[in-house]
């Protein structure tokens, strides 16, 4: 480190001055060797990295306090088309410097791939900049509007004064966010692009019960409220504020939500009434929309970071969902059931009341699922070290989601710990309606979300010290999701998982799940299916609830291409595992692979490929 800053010092030096310093000495400068010369531009461009990337997140207060800093804890992002079109613009002005101001051959190899990966991304951005007018600012699935008081309740910590200061003024902050996205919305309208019919709705339902109950109506407190005056009561207990103090404060707080809050809700749900007329009954995929498919085609390249087409992709789909039916076939059989496997999708997706498989649609039934799923991941936790070198140091739990965002059958989720660890990672669970979530789904899905899947992979990349900061916080979904499905698979390896024929019929039921994505999302927006052919689709070729199927498929039309990420990711890694395994045989190590998968961050497909292979070849 002392000789790479020296060299740093030096390489700057000759820049300022563009010419070498003059000394006493008549011996001439020794030529810097090949390895001096790697180090001193490397160190370079890592600066050049830490300087860009902290100029780019100091644009946003929320991705601030979602890393656990402090700076702008009183604002909201900016969402005006005046500030997309200002971070686009460093985008371009970024990557000219960055190709012109750094010799690529001159790099390490690590820091070669901290170059490719910037220089993906700006070009993602870039190309998805052609498509701003097709993209949806509001629908059920990107929920932006249920985020502003997710991020009040959940990650805003209030433990001084100035944090409830900052606080506060995040409400009205809040609120002028609502509104620059209303506005964006109307932008696009004017494209003739709009979400299908049932987003509206469900847009609706959700702002409503944001601005329900105490202090926006005369009902029971909102969730909004309650945690407003937990927050306040905290401060009381602690001997920060006076009762006085905090009523002042408690006061003030509700008129902030009373006013521009409570407004810019009323306002939203107003111009989603005013627009659902304008919405087709039926829902169509995006390329029946302008410039849809192209749009569409982005969209694939963007989710998968791969230059499949769709028939490419619906085809593979195709191919694993016969490959895992047959898979199904077998442990159907050895659960003891007799009839087809059809038939086996309906009596595992009818009989509720089953207690082997569903949980009672009770408070108990729900703390039961919270449990059973901390004790899965607890018993992943404690063989991490025989499958991983690299271990996250953040926790995890397991949480039932907001009222105020839960929807029956949704997708679960996870939320990110901060790279410091002082906040936990946390796995988010729909639990309105447990008749959409079977037990023979609990294991698989905290794998996927928990351990070994979302958390240790973004926990860890998160954690990383030897890259470039922006890689700690690089999304690559392909990688991402990749890397979860892959993990409901590698738990199959490790004992005591799946152990029952519910919870290995569970695990099929996932990847073919992923698999049916392939088919319905190209299915959908490339081939013109309907709504309903998808959701019949669904339900012919796993045992998931209509519920289940509907809330999947209309996930689908309006995050198009998302869908393929996951399975095509998977299907990535394992060949890489294979390709790995079969050439280094004995001398293949589990844990070195998954460190060199996730020791540097999430990452294009592409380039991942090349990690390992750079390995592999060190190994023989």
């Amino acid at each position: 480190m002392r000789f790479t800053l020296i060299a740093l010092a030096t390489a700057l030096t000759l820049t300022g001055c563009g010419q070498a310093p003059t000394t006493s000495s008549n011996t001439s400068p020794q030529p810097m060797t090949q390895a001096e010369v790697i180090a001193s531009e490397t160190a370079r461009l890592n600066a050049w990295f830490e300087e860009k990337y902290e100029v780019e997140v100091l644009t946003s207060p929320i991705q601030l306090t979602m890393l656990g800093r402090t700076e702008r804890q009183g604002e909201i992002d900016d969402f005006s088309e005046y500030a997309m079109a200002e971070s686009l613009a460093r985008t371009k002005t970024n990557l000219i410097q960055l190709t012109k101001q750094f010799d690529y051959e001159k790099l390490s190899p690590d820091a070669q791939i901290s170059y490719d990966i910037w220089v993906y991304q700006a070009g993602r951005e870039l190309a998805s900049d052609e498509f701003k007018l097709n993209s949806y600012i509001f629908d059920q699935m990107s929920a932006v509007h249920t985020f502003f008081p997710q991020l009040l309740i959940s990650f805003h910590k209030v433990e001084t004064v100035q944090d409830l200061e900052n606080y506060i003024s995040r409400i009205a902050g809040s609120a002028r966010a609502v509104e620059q996205l209303i506005t964006l919305s109307k932008k696009v309208v004017e494209n003739d692009v709009r979400p299908p019919y049932f987003a509206f709705d469900m847009v609706i339902e959700e702002a409503k019960k944001i601005i329900t109950g105490a202090p926006f109506t005369t009902a029971p407190d909102s969730d909004l409220w309650a945690d407003a005056k937990s927050k306040v009561a905290k401060l009381v207990e602690q001997n920060v504020l006076t009762q006085a103090q905090a009523d002042q404060y408690l006061a003030t707080i509700s008129a902030a939500f009373t006013n521009e809050f409570q407004a810019a809700y009323q306002n939203l749900i107003a111009w989603q009434e005013e627009d659902k007329v304008n919405a087709s009954p039926e829902a169509s995929g995006v390329s029946a929309l302008p410039n849809g498919k192209a749009y569409y085609n982005e969209r694939l390249m963007n989710q998968t970071t791969t230059k499949l087409s769709a028939d490419e992709i619906h085809n593979i789909g195709l191919s694993e969902v016969a490959r895992l039916k047959a898979e199904m076939e077998k442990v159907k059989v050895e659960f003891g059931f007799t009839g087809s496997l059809a038939e086996f999708f309906v009596f595992l997706r009818d009989n509720k009341d089953d207690e082997r498989l569903y949980y009672p649609n009770t408070d108990a039934g729900r703390q039961g699922y919270i449990d059973d799923a901390t004790a899965a991941i607890d018993k992943i936790k404690a063989v991490l070290p025989d499958f991983f070198g690299i271990l996250p140091k953040a926790d995890m739990v397991v949480k039932r989601v907001e009222a105020f965002r839960e929807q029956p059958g949704a997708a679960q989720h996870y939320f990110p710990s901060t790279p410091d660890g002082s906040r936990p990672g946390v796995y988010y669970a729909h639990l309105s309606d447990m008749t959409a979530m079977p037990k023979r789904e609990l294991e698989v899905i905290a794998y996927h979300e928990g351990l070994p899947g979302h958390h240790m992979q973004i926990a860890i990349q998160q954690e990383l010290t030897g890259v470039p900061t922006f890689r700690t916080q690089a999304g690559f979904t392909a990688y991402v999701e990749g890397w979860a499905l892959y993990s409901e698979w590698l738990a199959t390896e490790i004992a005591g998982t799946y152990a029952d024929p519910l919870s290995e019929f569970g695990r099929l039921g996932s990847e073919i799940w992923r698999a049916i994505r392939l088919v319905v999302d190209t299915g959908l927006h490339a081939k013109g299916w309907t709504e309903q052919q998808a959701v019949d689709y669904f339900m012919a070729n796993s045992a998931i609830t209509e519920t289940q199927a509907r809330s999947e498929v209309r996930r689908y039309l309006v995050l198009p291409g998302q869908a393929t990420s996951y399975k095509i990711g998977m299907i990535r890694i394992q060949e890489m595992r294979a390709q790995a395994e079969a050439t280094l045989g004995d001398k293949f190590s589990i844990k070195e692979f998954h460190d060199v998968v996730l020791g540097g961050g999430a990452m294009p497909l592409a380039i991942l490929e090349r990690q390992v292979d750079k390995w592999v070849q060190s190994k023989i």
